[in-house]
């Protein structure tokens, strides 16, 4: 099963001397499918630590330089704070440690209506970002996509009615995509409300970037209306991702054939969604309490021909 890390296996006193900070405390915060997070309190402030449970020292550098070169570029997101050695991620026993700087707001679930053209027109501005830029050059390709390895495990599947519906919709999508030239750029790959701050000022900062990748922004824009625009019976709420896609043509407008397009790579990033729901639950941490989680996304799939 899944490890993560609880407050009483952090020495904070340790934390603070690696970060020179003076009378610290933690509290642990909800929320994260990957990674264990605190808040950590102090004379100079607060902050969040990350414990990045799932990372070797090699991937948590990338992430905590990705996030970084993200804010430096003018993103409203997570600002990383260097230890007094320089080091963006400091090593204590078993764990790799990240700091950023605490942003004052909350998490709603769902993202009020009137805040997602804000919502799009953040995933716009990324999209628009030079992927050259100093400590993004490294970026990794097409990241957020069901790797071949994936793909061949859906065949053993427990649930073959599943993996049969998952393995059409994924190959009727694949050949729509195999006419598609749009020319790649970053991409968040994970914009859903957990990963969105409402900010006490009222503005949006963007959080988690362990998904970053160049993509096609289509599907990144697919993966944000599965994310953000979805009713209270799970399926695509139209006003929502007309709202959403509002904020984003505002920076980032659509050609006629984009716009042809996007219905696909809603249904292609649902389906993205549904493979890991089923995986994580049934294969690689089966827990029965989840076992039928990735059904949720069946029925937003088959939702989105009729709705967008």
């Amino acid at each position: 099963m899944a490890h993560y890390t609880t407050a009483d296996q952090i020495d904070v006193a340790v934390v603070a001397d690696r970060y020179g900070l003076t009378g610290p405390s933690l509290a642990p915060l909800s929320g994260g499918a990957a990674n264990s997070s605190f808040r950590l309190a102090c004379d100079e402030g607060e902050y969040v630590l990350t414990s990045l449970d799932n990372h070797d020292e090699a991937t948590a550098t990338t992430l905590a330089r990705h996030t970084r070169a993200l804010h430096r570029l003018g993103l409203p997101t997570s600002e990383v704070v260097s230890a007094t050695d320089g080091s963006l991620v400091v090593p204590l026993g078993d764990r790799l440690l990240v700091l950023k700087k605490w942003i004052a707001g909350a998490v709603e679930q769902p993202l009020p209506l009137a805040l997602l053209p804000e919502a799009g027109s953040l995933l716009a501005r990324l999209h628009a970002l030079a992927p050259d830029a100093e400590d993004l050059d490294d970026v990794p390709v097409s990241a957020r996509r069901l790797s071949q390895e994936h793909v061949a495990a859906i065949s053993g599947f427990a649930d073959q009615e599943f993996a049969q519906w998952l393995t059409s919709r994924l190959a009727r999508v694949r050949s729509a995509e195999a006419d598609s030239h749009r020319v790649p750029c970053l991409i968040h790959g994970d914009l859903f409300d957990d990963n969105v701050i409402v900010r006490e000022d009222g503005g949006l900062s963007v959080l988690d970037w362990e998904t970053i990748s160049l993509d096609d922004p289509l599907l990144d824009l697919g993966m944000a209306a599965v994310g953000l625009a979805q009713d209270s019976a799970g399926l695509l709420d139209t006003e929502r991702f007309h709202a959403l896609l509002d904020g984003y043509e505002k920076t980032r407008p659509l050609t006629a054939v984009d716009r042809a397009i996007l219905p696909l790579e809603i249904e292609h990033a649902a389906l993205i969604i549904a493979f890991h729901r089923y995986y994580r639950h049934n294969v690689r941490f089966p827990n029965p309490q989840r076992a039928t989680y990735h059904r949720a996304m069946v029925r937003y799939t088959e939702s989105v021909g009729d709705r967008v």
